[in-house]
């Protein structure tokens, strides 16, 4: 039962942060600076999830395996201007070849 009241509590701590954001003055975010660091934020949550999740093994030791492989085919495709699915499905792929080849 513990395990159901903290899902309904991480619900209810969502809604209530989703929540204070419309209580927000609307002169503090016209302040020059937040509107040049907010579109950053995204950038920098998805590359610290991408270094977390890919180039680190579950006790924190930074380790290569097919999870690196499949990220520098993305990052490969990514620079070439492939459609995202193509990018996806490839890293997905590559990883998957390189987990049966090891």
């Amino acid at each position: 039962m513990t395990l159901w009241i903290a899902v309904v509590a991480a619900c209810l701590l969502s809604f209530v942060i989703k929540w204070t954001g419309y209580l927000v003055p609307q002169r503090i975010l016209e302040v020059p600076w937040i509107d040049r660091v907010v579109p950053l934020l995204t950038v920098a949550l998805l590359s610290s999830l991408i270094i977390t999740q890919g180039f680190l093994a579950g006790d924190g030791i930074p380790t290569l395996d097919a999870r690196a492989g499949g990220i520098v085919a993305a990052i490969v495709l990514l620079v070439l201007r492939a459609p995202f699915i193509v990018v996806v499905a490839t890293a997905a792929v590559v990883a998957a070849l390189l987990r049966a080849w090891t």
